[in-house]
């Protein structure tokens, strides 16, 4: 079966930076609904199209296709004194941003005795990143997983 709109594609992956690091790998393989629903980086996802079981490709990408560039705008200094005692580098923390409903996940990149830095990039952000997958497997998608956008293997919803 051919990878085409509306059906599941598994695949294991690997994500590496430019310099070759693994940041990170598939112990089993993943699913995504094929077609333009968000579950995969969109120039991998074409570069699959049309593919079978057993196909491999390595996509190199842009941070403008990955993760996006970093954005200046949501690196922020905020006071100690709204944060727990015990803050410390690389603890997330969730919040909004001013003007909009929008959720962040901020980490934490630096601690002083009287400020906090929290970044809310994405932690990939900026980097080019290579996407080498090979295809485990290719089906139809159920009507359920297409009105809701996404897979529903095994078993899980929502």
């Amino acid at each position: 079966m051919r990878i085409e709109k509306n059906t599941v594609v598994s695949l294991n992956f690997e994500l590496t930076d430019e310099a070759g690091n693994l940041l990170e790998k598939t112990d089993t393989p993943v699913s995504y609904l094929h077609g333009g629903y968000d579950g995969i980086f969109p120039q991998v996802e074409e570069a699959l199209h049309e593919k079978e079981i057993g196909y491999s490709c390595s996509v190199e990408m842009e941070p403008e296709n990955a993760f996006g560039e970093i954005d200046p705008n949501l690196i922020r200094v905020e006071p100690r004194s709204l944060f727990p005692a015990e803050v410390e580098v690389g603890m997330r923390f969730e919040g909004g941003e001013e003007g909009t409903e929008d959720m962040l996940v901020y980490t934490v990149t630096d601690v002083t005795h009287d400020k906090v830095v929290v970044d809310g990039n994405h932690p990939l952000a900026g980097m080019k990143l290579t996407f080498s997958c090979t295809i485990t497997g290719v089906r139809s998608a159920t009507g359920e997983e297409i009105e809701h956008g996404h897979t529903h293997e095994d078993g899980h919803h929502h």
